[in-house]
């Protein structure tokens, strides 16, 4: 049995997207609850979440655990799993990390484009690396089965998460500098460290990670994961992370780009012109358009074995490994 699994989407949810995640035969999806959002904040947004489980309960249930896939693609329903891509919600209390794994968020980066309290994010000019807090937050991770996500991290800052972590740790959503040089995607040296230590990458088709960006084509992005296979030794560590962001308004951007850290505007390049959302590919606009994934990967010449890999059995197979419980 083959699985079907994004890495990481941001959409505005709806019943049209939920509909949508089964008309692309999606078994799973992680989700993300938090972007600025403390303690409090993202408990509303639970509230959301549950209220959508319980009106839907037939398109979507919680995953806590790789086995909720399983029983979510025998009941031909797609599992959400909680992720946040920023540290706040935990607030400067490790011990609200076992809080959330309660309420089942099962991956956290460690850095949102800024300096956390934990690790550097890519925007920042110097790169100190994991902080004193930071070790004590991966070690507790660890031990609860919370996945490390360094997709906005800084180059140090993700290689020390590697070496400090004792479970393999995932880029959930980036693609390698070596094919377009976005300060979010990885340098080769990343790269074969994630592949040396099992973790994992989850490639992305938000615009402004690829090559040519709302230009890039198919054939472009799928040859890609090919150079990277080579690059990490084979497809094991590779894996889909789409950063969809389907159905929301532009306004949104300014939220995930400021928060509430800066009173001015910054998009964390110094310019207004990236203000509003890209246009997606052609190719890729909406969970329906997953399976042009699978085409574009037979046409590049992967495998069947590779291309399932690819589109989800990695994930499922990291999943069941790094939730630990």
């Amino acid at each position: 049995m083959s699985y079907k699994i994004d890495g990481l989407q941001y959409a505005n949810w709806s019943k049209k997207i939920f509909w949508e995640m089964l008309d692309g035969s999606l078994d799973c999806v992680h989700a993300t609850i938090a972007y600025h959002e403390n303690f409090r904040e993202t408990v509303l947004n639970l509230e959301k979440w549950n209220s959508w489980f319980e009106s839907y309960p037939d398109r979507i249930m919680q995953a806590h655990c790789a086995e909720d896939i399983s029983v979510a693609k025998k009941e031909g329903k797609t599992a959400i799993i909680f992720g946040f891509q920023t540290p706040a919600p935990i607030e400067d209390d490790i011990k609200l990390l076992q809080i959330w794994h309660q309420l089942g968020v099962r991956i956290i980066q460690l850095s949102y484009n800024n300096q956390s309290l934990l690790a550097t994010g890519c925007y920042e000019a110097e790169d100190s690396g994991i902080t004193r807090m930071g070790r004590e937050v991966i070690a507790e991770m660890n031990r609860l089965g919370i996945i490390i996500d360094m997709s906005h991290s800084a180059e140090m800052s993700t290689l020390q998460a590697i070496e400090f972590s004792s479970r393999p740790i995932a880029v959930t959503h980036a693609n390698p500098n070596f094919w377009h040089n976005a300060k979010r995607n990885k340098s080769d040296t990343v790269l074969k460290e994630l592949a040396n230590s099992g973790s994992i990458l989850g490639f992305s088709i938000y615009p402004h990670h690829l090559k040519n960006g709302t230009s890039c084509t198919l054939n472009e992005f799928c040859e890609m994961i090919g150079r990277t296979a080579d690059l990490m030794g084979g497809t094991a560590s590779l894996g889909i992370g789409s950063d969809l962001c389907q159905d929301h308004p532009d306004s949104i951007v300014e939220w995930m780009r400021n928060g509430r850290w800066t009173k001015t505007i910054d998009y964390g390049e110094g310019t207004l012109e990236k203000a509003g959302f890209p246009k997606q590919p052609e190719w890729f606009g909406r969970n329906t358009d997953f399976p042009n994934l699978e085409k574009g990967l037979h046409k590049t010449g992967f495998s069947q074995q590779e291309i399932d890999g690819i589109l989800g059995d990695n994930w499922y197979k990291f999943y069941k490994n790094a939730f630990g419980h």
